[in-house]
């Protein structure tokens, strides 16, 4: 089992694959590991999985990701002195914490969201712009879950209550029917007060959130009787300037695309990640992709789903293979940005 997690705090614990797969189960004998590479950790996990198999370290292993971001424990430092009152106290959910000092001096520490205001500057993102693709996001998913397209993705989770029957979380409670861009563009910037155009309509959300597949060799795929969605082509990671940290899905991209002999035109589908909508239309658009491009997370993104960080590689993952399978289509591109800067990207192709 290989898991990925970006903060392994909390219920998350240290090593969550190994917690996790003793918790559903499994026999002690079969072993966890946990990756961590922020974002992407639960693409990381999978493409992990993948090299495993053609290194002979398996045949069969269950990869995905898991984030609690909302149960995220509080954690405070160990004072610079016995019997010291320095100590600090961060918030694990997410963004920087005990920063190394050089690391302020070589980089600086930008948020995520002040990343993403970034990116606006250098690439000339309007607001407009951004709560247009945000509101695209929350309609195609809206659809989508309507539909039933997104329960196809989910396994419904018991909450057991006192003296109830429990409740049953069969549906992702961020997605928005009812938003519009009147009410996105009445929200206020979120990372720069004065001039900012990121707001909490635009970016992706505090979420929680646990994602799993399959991925297994063809030797085990005919001895179990398997029928694989999508085999993995290709895969590549990048790494960028840390303040423009959401322009890493464009070069990975490119390198596992050359990787697999193959361009943008020929991907069928395209999963990028939404952190932020600006973030996503910085990458399209030096990719030369119309912003309205139907290949471009035909059934929402974090921005209407959510981002749950060690859960959300897993996921686009997953669901681009299962579009690649209901629909018959061929390519998958399914890329994102990382924290700290890098990018990450995987092409499928169905089965």
């Amino acid at each position: 089992v290989i898991m990925g997690c970006a903060n392994q705090a909390g219920e998350d614990n240290r090593n969550v694959a190994r917690m996790s797969s003793l918790l559903a189960g499994l026999p002690y004998t079969v072993p966890g590991e946990t990756i961590n590479r922020l974002c992407s950790s639960g693409l990381s996990a999978i493409i992990h999985a993948n090299r495993a198999i053609k290194t002979g370290d398996g045949d069969v292993f269950i990869a995905g990701g898991v984030e609690h971001m909302t149960r995220g424990p509080w954690v405070i430092s160990k004072t610079s002195t016995p019997f010291g009152r320095d100590a600090e106290m961060h918030d694990s959910s997410f963004g920087w914490r005990f920063v190394n000092q050089k690391m302020v001096d070589m980089y600086g520490t930008d948020g995520m969201g002040q990343t993403a205001e970034n990116l606006v500057d250098q690439y000339q993102i309007s607001r407009e712009d951004q709560d247009q693709f945000a509101y695209w996001s929350q309609m195609k998913a809206s659809k989508a879950q309507e539909s039933g397209r997104l329960g196809q993705e989910i396994v419904a989770v018991e909450i057991p209550q006192r003296k109830k029957d429990p409740i049953v979380f069969a549906q992702d409670e961020f997605v928005k029917p009812n938003t519009s861009l009147e009410v996105l563009a009445k929200l206020r910037p979120a990372f720069r007060k004065e001039g900012g155009s990121v707001t909490a309509g635009n970016a992706s959300g505090l979420n929680d959130g646990a994602a799993a597949v399959l991925v297994a060799s063809n030797d085990a795929v005919k001895q179990y009787g398997l029928k694989p969605l999508a085999k993995i082509v290709s895969s590549a990671v990048i790494g960028v300037e840390p303040r423009i940290m959401g322009i890493g899905p464009v070069e990975a991209s490119n390198q596992a695309l050359k990787k697999a002999g193959l361009t943008m035109d020929d991907m069928d589908i395209i999963e990028i990640n939404e952190a932020f909508a600006a973030q996503v239309l910085s990458c399209t658009r030096a990719w030369g992709l119309a912003d309205d491009d139907a290949r471009i997370n035909p059934n929402g993104g974090a921005i209407a789903i959510g981002h749950p960080l060690g859960a959300t590689g897993a996921r686009t993952c997953y669901s681009a293979a299962l579009e690649l399978s209901l629909t018959g289509k061929k390519y998958a591109l399914v890329t994102m940005c990382v924290g700290v800067g890098q990018g990450y990207a995987a092409i499928l192709e169905r089965s």
